[in-house]
């Protein structure tokens, strides 16, 4: 059950919490009234878009709440957001979602005490006063979790496919940390800079594997040159929606993680959440399924519910210390479509006569273990 908090409660926040604030952004405190509040930067430039795509998400999500849901949005994620925290919680906030940005995130890291519970919607490693809580779609956490999948499938040794790119670089350390953790050892380290001949001399092996730390257009340049029998892996960077079939063909065999609520549209806790409309693009369901499970997550934290394992859109989540960690659907390419792992494989139109194998030539699906 939800709890309501009495007047006074917000009476004393207003006095105790709020005490000594300066106004920095045009937010103003409303009469106390108990909602949930998004901390969400609406209009930001860069950020807008992807911050009102995770609130359509959240609103769909809203089914039969007994709190009200207010957005706070003009503010800096700068400089400012503890100071619209503090507006939401003297407004009458009982919990909070957001920030969006591990800056903003940082800002309301550096403060003792959170009065409400409070779902950050990033990752930062940093320790967290009491009731501030993680919770994102990080890629690293993906490039982890391959390691781990493609230790569990038998493989021994590690091709690593970088490129000289921020993004690239993260994934390249995240899974080198997992799979050197896990026993894995490290074949090859290959920077794609453009000269395809780096990849002249591989050969395939049963107990071998490569990693694409790459994006997607690096990614579909590099695949060809890769033996078709060398069992490859990437993170969700590379899957760009159902819908671009030809690309699909390209990464055919490579194994990847990514949500439920693209890979499994027809299971229940997927279907019951309602779709966007007009349809957005594969990244904007990303953020719209993270709105998704950050509303039920918020709930479960009001309720006290907290280290209740979540079966989500987004994958399964389990709370570690104050980090919600989301294990994502082991999912691949299979001519021209990608799915879950454990799914029967689904045999798509050739577009090209005799340009694949049967479907001996990919190995065998494993089932889905959170």
């Amino acid at each position: 059950m939800q709890r309501i908090f009495p007047l006074r409660w917000f009476c004393a926040l207003l006095a105790l919490y709020v005490s000594g604030f300066t106004s920095a952004t045009a937010e103003t405190v409303q009469s106390p009234v108990p909602h949930i509040a998004l901390l969400l930067p609406l209009d930001a430039p860069g950020l807008g878009s992807a911050a009102r795509t995770v609130q359509q998400g959240i609103l769909a999500a809203v089914q039969n709440s007994a709190l009200p849901v207010r957005a706070y949005s003009n503010y800096d994620e700068t400089r400012s957001v503890v100071a619209a925290y503090k507006i939401a919680v003297a407004s009458g906030a009982v919990a909070v979602i957001g920030p969006l940005t591990r800056n903003g995130i940082r800002q309301l890291a550096d403060e003792k005490t959170l009065p409400v519970p409070t779902l950050a919607l990033n990752i930062i490693d940093t320790p967290a006063p009491p009731q501030l809580y993680f919770f994102g779609l990080a890629i690293e956490a993906e490039a982890r979790q391959i390691a781990l999948l493609a230790k569990k499938q038998g493989k021994q040794q590690a091709i690593i496919v970088t490129a000289n790119d921020p993004l690239a670089r993260r994934l390249q350390f995240a899974f080198e940390a997992e799979w050197t953790a896990s026993g894995g050892a490290i074949l090859r380290e290959i920077e794609y800079t453009g000269d395809t001949m780096v990849f002249a001399d591989i050969a395939a092996d049963p107990s071998t594997m490569a990693f694409f730390a790459t994006d997607i257009e690096k990614s579909r340049t590099i695949r060809p040159y890769l033996p078709n029998n060398l069992a490859a892996y990437a993170t969700s960077q590379l899957f760009s929606g159902n819908k671009d079939t030809l690309l699909n063909f390209d990464f055919d065999g490579i194994r990847f993680v990514d949500m439920p609520w693209l890979m499994q549209t027809d299971l229940p806790v997927v279907a019951a959440f309602p779709r966007a409309y007009p349809p957005l693009t594969t990244d904007q369901e990303r953020l719209y399924a993270l709105g998704i499970d950050a509303w039920r997550l918020i709930n479960n934290l009001i309720a006290n519910r907290a280290k209740q394992a979540l079966d989500g859109v987004t994958g399964q989540i389990h709370l570690n210390g104050q980090t919600f960690t989301r294990t994502a659907l082991p999912s691949l390419f299979y001519q021209g479509h990608a799915q879950a792992a454990d799914a029967p494989l689904i045999q798509s139109a050739q577009l090209f006569p005799d340009q694949f194998k049967n479907a001996s030539s990919v190995e065998a699906p494993v089932t889905f273990k959170p």
